[in-house]
């Protein structure tokens, strides 16, 4: 632990006192401003804003992706939802709406913008409000944009690709083909995917002294002998042994058991114990291996069944000799089963899925964005201004803070919906014929307290797995070059995995190609507390990533990257231009654990029961598909909007 005066020396070497891009004025006005709303708000403050008084993303030069510092989850996005959830203020009455539309959505991510998408093809001159919490709209499939060096670099600050478990349904599919995005098209003729390993560089694995005992990254994982990757490893000799073992070997771990009754087996034990208990290895293995499966789960492997680790046996080892037969298997996870079975279609765009939310909105709303191609909307720029304007039949209205959703009189036989909401420390009220509650599960029963209570039991029970990514700007990227590295796992540091940006070329957009030119570098932690069960994992993670500031974080990244780095050359004080940190203490949509959650039948299924409609109020989200990926948040979206109109009908 080091003393104030040590603290201060190791800042100063690592570039805290620079001044990089990292925090931004309209941030700071957020936050205050939610501060003030939690202390202020009681029942009854229903008005309108002034007309002089623009919101910010009508004003001229609003375009949040260029902002850096806290992002995702920002200051002033969420702290009135929290004072009602705490009960520290109650949802206001309504006196009198200000607006009326056809449906109203709340929630602007892909669910949400889905949703309008679906109904407006159904109804062409209906009215339709989205309103998002935050600054920007996209829920999770965030864009982060910089200019680095006069050139426009971009990074996924939340969904990172077109990809899923399984292939996407007629609907999602053909969603994506109506707004001109083809996934085989586009993987063949933009992804780059051996750039980097055509320069020599691969994946290495970063040994933490607090962990291990002392800091070394090895490299050469997947291209060299395990025992040349580990041989300067701080790891005993055992250990190192078993990891060849484990990699190497293609040993029958459960003899004389058939190939369904080793899946059985291994279905009901975490993938710590098949490590330590079956395999036979050395303790110390585990910590190798704890954060691997963070990046598809959240959790590390001692949540994680075998099973569900067998389905990514390519990035576990220790199942080459088990002859199981191909294929998902009863008491498999949502993800691991599809993996097994397939998948999808894949392609990763620079601003990762926020691409699919941007020609939703150029879809819905055409003035915000030119063109009309998956090519040229990557480097389009938006025009927020054109977001919330009154002609619009579909309007986006940002930093809309919704506190009560509220069916108009007996929901069976309601005819419209009140709903209520705050921005820029006013209260609205609005009306519609209809709502699609497209935000996260766990705030709905808040919102919509009349909600039946099993229902709303139901909706608590999916928690939500807490996600940070991290983008950091790099004048260059020599360092990782001299260490024949372009991807880090790090099972002992604050973010678990890093690497340079993905090498796409898409339209007028092109990755950086040279070393001596800046770039990108995306960091991923899912915070999480072993031990537990994964949902309380989750919970512990929320409130992690809620009480650490941002200057922690910074302070964790430059750490992290001086002690990979510095061996190559890196210098973290100078080398490091800007900062984005996309925290989601509400990330993945959850999907059922089989180490913890019961075998439900599927009408019994939490997802299942909390997203019934009530009265004239849909719910559509990943959750309520209990699958975090896109495909899942566009397929509940159609069914939630023909729920909406059967009962319009």
């Amino acid at each position: 632990m080091r003393d104030e005066a040590e603290q201060a020396k190791r800042d100063q070497e690592l570039g805290m006192d620079r001044p990089i891009a990292r925090r931004d004025f309209l941030q700071g006005v957020a936050g205050a401003a939610g501060a003030t709303v939690a202390q202020t708000l009681v029942p009854g403050m229903i008005g309108t804003a002034l007309a002089a008084d623009l919101a910010p993303q009508d004003r001229p030069g609003y375009y949040p992706p260029t902002l850096t510092g806290m992002r995702g989850s920002h200051p002033g996005s969420f702290e009135s939802a929290h004072a009602l959830r705490d009960g520290t203020i109650k949802a206001p009455t309504v006196t009198a709406a200000s607006e009326t539309y056809d449906l109203v959505i709340v929630g602007g991510g892909i669910s949400g913008l889905a949703a309008a998408y679906f109904y407006r093809e159904r109804n062409p001159n209906a009215r339709i409000l989205i309103l998002d919490n935050h600054d920007d709209f996209g829920g999770h499939a965030k864009r982060n944009e910089f200019n680095l060096g006069g050139r426009t670099d971009l990074m996924n600050g939340g969904t990172l690709e077109i990809d899923s478990p399984r292939p996407y349904s007629v609907i999602s599919s053909g969603l994506l083909k109506k707004l001109g995005i083809d996934p085989v098209k586009l993987e063949e003729t933009c992804a780059k995917k051996q750039f980097y390993t055509s320069l020599g560089l691969g994946r290495g694995i970063f040994f933490d002294r607090e962990t291990f005992g002392a800091d070394k990254l090895v490299s050469g994982v997947g291209t060299k002998p395990w025992a040349t990757v580990l041989a300067d490893a701080p790891l005993s000799p055992q250990v190192k042994a078993d990891i060849v073992r484990l990699n190497e070997a293609k040993i029958d771990y459960m003899p004389g058991l058939s190939s369904d009754e080793k899946k059985a087996k291994m279905s009901m034990i975490s993938y710590a114990d098949f490590l330590t208990k079956v395999a036979k290895c050395d303790p110390g293995v585990v910590p190798v291996y704890q954060a691997l499966t963070h990046g598809e789960w959240g959790v590390g492997i001692d949540a994680v069944s075998a099973l569900e680790t067998w389905g990514f046996q390519d990035e576990f080892p220790g199942f080459a000799g088990l002859n199981l037969t191909p294929g998902s298997a009863p008491r498999m996870g949502f993800t691991s089963s599809g993996y097994a079975d397939g998948g999808s279609d894949t392609f990763h765009f620079p601003d990762g899925n926020a691409t699919i939310a941007r020609a939703l909105v150029r879809a819905l709303i055409p003035g915000v964005m030119p063109g009309h191609t998956a090519e040229d909307i990557v480097t389009a720029r938006a025009d927020y201004s054109h977001l919330d304007r009154a002609s619009n039949a579909v309007r986006i209205r940002l930093s809309s803070i919704v506190l009560s959703v509220k069916n108009v009189g007996d929901p069976d036989s309601a005819r419209d919906v009140d709903i209520t909401y705050i921005r820029g420390g006013t209260l609205s009220a609005i009306r519609s014929k209809a709502v699609v509650m497209a935000c996260y599960n766990m705030m709905i029963p808040y919102l919509c307290p009349d909600l039946p209570d099993k229902q709303k039991e139901a909706l608590h029970y999916l928690v939500k797995t807490p996600l940070v990514y991290t983008s950091v700007a790099l004048r260059n990227w020599r360092a990782f070059k001299t260490l024949g590295v372009h991807d880090v796992y790090a099972p002992g540091m604050y973010h678990t995995y890093f690497r340079l940006n993905p090498t796409i070329d898409v339209g007028a957009y092109k990755a950086v190609r040279s070393p001596d030119d800046p770039i990108l570098v995306h960091m991923v932690r899912t915070p999480c507390k072993p031990g537990l069960s994964e949902r309380d994992q989750n919970r512990a993670g929320r409130a992690e990533l809620l009480a650490t500031s941002l200057e922690e974080m910074e302070r964790s990244i430059r750490d992290q990257l001086a002690r990979t780095l510095e061996p190559g050359g890196f210098d973290a004080a100078n080398d490091i231009t800007a900062i984005t940190v996309n925290r989601w203490p509400h990330g993945y949509a959850y999907e059922y654990n089989p180490l913890f959650d019961p075998d439900w039948s599927e009408h019994e299924q939490p997802h299942v029961v909390g997203r019934q409609p009530f009265g004239r109020i849909t719910i559509a989200n990943s959750d309520s598909g209990a699958g975090a990926y896109t495909d899942s948040a566009i397929d509940q979206a159609y069914r939630a909007v023909g729920e909406v109109l059967a009962i319009e009908a």
